[in-house]
Order: C-alpha cells, then sequence, then structure tokens
C-alpha cells in the first residue's frame, strides 16, 4: 500500500516537472493570467479537482482490489 502511495507521488513530482521545465516561457503567461482571476473562482476550481482525483483514487483502489 505505501509503495502505491509513494509511486502515486512521486509520478505527480515527475509530471509537474516536465510541464514546467517543457512549458517554462508559457508558465509565466499562465501565471500573469491566473493572478487576474478572483481567489474564490481559483478555489472553486481547485475544489472540483480535489474531488475528481479523489474519486479516481478511490475508484481505482474499489476496482482493482487494493
Amino acid at each position: 500500500m505505501l509503495k502505491l502511495i509513494l509511486f502515486g507521488i512521486g509520478f505527480v513530482f515527475i509530471f509537474e516537472g516536465l510541464i514546467y521545465f517543457l512549458f517554462a516561457k508559457k508558465m509565466r503567461n499562465m501565471f500573469v493570467i491566473i493572478s487576474s482571476y478572483e481567489p474564490e473562482k481559483i478555489r472553486s476550481f481547485s475544489s472540483i479537482l480535489i474531488i475528481f482525483g479523489l474519486c479516481l483514487i478511490y475508484f481505482t483502489f474499489k476496482l482493482y482490489g487494493l
């Protein structure tokens, strides 16, 4: 179980690192765009992503019986 959690965290770090590495110039523009949004809108979007991630993890564990 701990192996899967550590694997998942490592995979997220690799994925995020690749995004920043490959799209460094575009990330600056993205930060400017995001800074123009209201904090409540950012929180709402983040909440949706968190719920989606939790559901994905739950159904993966349920489907594969982990």
